[in-house]
C-alpha cells in the first residue's frame, strides 16, 4: 500500500485534499460524475476545508456519509454539522444519514437504498482502538453482512452510531485513509499489516493510500523521501 508521510496533521490534511481533488476530477472527466463516502474527525475537517477551496467539479460529485452519531440535527457531535461547515462554499450534494430519526432502524434501511452500486472513492479514518467508520471493537455491528447500513448495538463515546457496514465499505474503487496523532501509532502498524484483530485491518486493501503525519509513525517525511529516491 502507498504510505504518504507528512510533517503534521495540517500538512497531512492538505496532501489528502490534493489527492481527493485529483482523483475526483479524473473520475468526473472519465465518467461524468463521481461518488465519495467520507468519515468524520478533527483532521478530516481540515481536509474538507482545504478541499472546498480547490478546483473540483462539485456539481458532478455526490458525497455520502460513512457514519454518524444518533443525535439531533445541528448537534455539535454530528459529523454532518462539521462537514457542512468545512465545505461551506462548495456546491456539493451531500446525502446525509437521518441520524435524528425517531426510527433509526428504518432510517438505516432508507439510507442503504440511496447508496450507489459502488463508491469511486472512500475516505476512512482510524481510531486508537483500531476502529474505522463506526465499526468498533466488540460491537455486533462488526458481524453484519446482510445490510449495507446498520446501527451499533452499544453507545460508543456516548452515542450509538449509524454506519456503513463491511459489505458497503468494500464497494469502493479507491481507499484513502488519513491517520494522525501519536496515539494512533500502534493501530497504524496493525492497519499496515492488515491485522484482522482490529476492525480496520479487516477492510484495508493492499492498494490503499494511507496519509499520515510523523506523530503516527516512526518514519519521518525525510525518511519517506529518501526511501522513495532509493526505490
Amino acid at each position: 500500500m502507498d504510505l504518504v508521510v507528512l510533517e503534521d496533521d495540517t500538512a497531512a490534511a492538505r496532501a489528502a485534499a490534493e489527492l481527493l481533488a485529483a482523483w475526483l476530477t479524473a473520475v468526473v472527466e472519465a465518467k461524468g460524475s463521481a461518488t465519495i463516502a467520507v468519515s468524520g474527525g478533527r483532521t478530516p475537517w481540515l481536509l474538507f476545508a482545504d478541499l472546498a477551496g480547490m478546483a473540483v467539479p462539485w456539481e458532478a460529485i455526490t458525497m455520502f456519509q460513512v457514519d454518524e452519531r444518533l443525535a439531533p440535527d445541528g448537534d455539535p457531535e454530528r459529523n454532518l454539522t462539521h462537514l457542512e461547515a468545512a465545505l461551506a462554499g462548495a456546491d456539493v450534494r451531500i446525502v446525509a444519514m437521518e441520524a435524528a430519526s425517531a426510527d433509526p432502524e428504518a432510517a438505516a434501511e432508507r439510507y442503504a437504498a440511496l447508496l450507489p452500486e459502488h463508491f469511486d472513492v472512500i475516505h476512512l479514518g482510524l481510531g486508537p482502538d483500531g476502529h474505522t467508520a463506526s465499526l468498533v471493537p466488540g460491537d455486533p455491528v462488526l458481524d453484519v453482512d446482510d445490510r449495507m447500513v446498520a446501527l451499533t448495538t452499544h453507545p460508543y463515546q456516548g452515542c450509538r452510531r449509524m454506519t456503513l457496514t463491511y459489505p458497503a465499505l468494500r464497494r469502493a474503487d479507491r481507499q484513502l485513509w488519513v491517520v494522525t496523532g501519536a496515539e494512533k501509532r500502534p493501530a497504524l502498524a496493525q492497519l499496515e499489516a492488515g491485522d484482522p484483530t482490529i476492525p480496520a485491518g479487516r477492510l484495508v486493501t493492499t492498494d490503499a493510500t494511507i496519509v499520515v503525519d510523523e506523530a503516527a509513525t516512526a518514519q519521518t517525511s525525510a525518511d519517506k523521501a529518501t526511501t522513495e529516491e532509493e526505490n
